[in-house]
């Protein structure tokens, strides 16, 4: 069946406003990085670091690595609803599991401890509310399906998330500072630390089975023909399936 231009408009809205508020948020956040304003990840001003330092905590929290990513994967999926490749696999459920991990974590273990207001809550509301339940609905709703490949493109997925933490802990012996109280090994100790990130880590795992799992099940407006994309689709190769945005279940 011919997919209904309408579909085709909603996913590229959709999208482009997930974008668009990751986008704002980052750009609050960057100005209230210079400004010496509170940090929505954490609710601290960082106003005994300098400038350079407080930007490379900024960009060492995972919730702002995995609203980047969502923001790459949002821009591809308002220009382009239907592509696919295999390394663009690996981004988008990165970009999912991600997400979801940054609004689960946030909503459950560190709201409650972090209080900011102005500039900096709007930047929370975005990076935090806005960005992960939109892009959560976008693939319940839209999808498109099939798109999770097998379980290699799932292992190839945690590469990212095992690599952050590795680099957490690491720079962590050296500067004595950790992006969230749940790993502060100074406060809590390393083996208390390192159980909480593994928790963290085996949760991701079950919603990536998950998602795997429900991937072909799942009804969606956006569907495509085939489970795998051929060898030569790659993101950035400049084939997408073009024909197959105009396909749907």
């Amino acid at each position: 069946m011919t997919t209904r231009p309408a579909v085709l408009t909603l996913s590229r809205w959709w999208h482009g406003l997930i974008a668009a508020v990751i986008a704002v948020s980052l750009v609050i956040q960057i100005v209230l990085v210079f400004q010496g304003g509170a940090d929505a990840n954490s609710g601290d001003t960082g106003a005994a670091a300098g400038v350079g330092v407080r930007l490379w905590r900024l960009f060492s929290y995972f919730t702002i690595q995995s609203n980047l990513i969502l923001l790459a994967a949002a821009l591809v999926l308002a220009a382009r609803p239907a592509f696919d490749g295999r390394v663009w696999r690996v981004v988008r459920l990165d970009a999912l599991l991600g997400i979801l991990i940054t609004g689960l974590v946030y909503a459950i273990v560190l709201a409650p401890d972090i209080h900011v207001t102005g500039w900096a809550l709007a930047a929370t509301i975005g990076f935090h509310y806005i960005s992960p339940w939109a892009a959560v609905a976008a693939w319940l709703v839209l999808g498109p399906r099939p798109g999770t490949g097998g379980w290699g493109t799932v292992a190839a997925a945690f590469l990212w998330p095992v690599a952050w933490l590795v680099y957490i802990f690491v720079q962590g012996a050296f500067t004595h500072w950790y992006p969230y109280p749940f790993m502060d090994v100074t406060e809590i100790g390393f083996g208390t630390a390192l159980r909480n990130a593994l928790l963290v880590v085996v949760v991701a795992l079950v919603f990536a089975a998950l998602v795997k799992l429900l991937d072909r099940r799942l009804p969606a407006l956006l569907r495509r023909e085939a489970a795998d994309p051929p060898a030569e689709t790659r993101l950035g190769s400049g084939t997408g399936h073009p024909a197959r945005e105009g396909r749907s279940s």
